[in-house]
């Protein structure tokens, strides 16, 4: 299956499945997580709750960085652990980049 999903120009390259998450927001910008279907109310799509971060120049889960709660660290350590953070990339995805550095394709 090809999808075509539009990634920030200045997003890092994707890492291989298992290797340190860099915040490339290919596995956000393909489908929501678990929780982020909740919070998108898809299935499929870009999650509504990613948010580019320019200074770090790198894709961040709003639920943590601008969640209702992001004060709270209970908050913070639930979120991060509905959307397995640190855990590493867990996305098989392959990005082909053709043209426009913005427009990548999935497999």
């Amino acid at each position: 299956m090809h999808q075509v999903i539009l990634i920030h120009p200045e997003a890092p390259p994707k890492p291989a499945a298992g290797h340190t998450c860099n915040g490339c927001g290919v596995c956000c910008l393909s489908e929501p997580c678990p929780v982020g279907r909740v919070v998108s109310v898809k299935r499929t799509g870009a999650c509504v709750a990613l948010r580019w971060d320019a200074p770090l120049a790198r894709y961040r889960c709003g639920l943590i960085t601008t969640g209702p709660s992001r004060g709270s660290i209970w908050w913070r350590r639930l979120m991060q652990r509905y959307i397995a953070a640190g855990q590493g990339c867990d996305s098989t995805l392959e990005v082909v980049v053709e043209g426009d550095a913005s427009t990548a394709f999935t497999r």
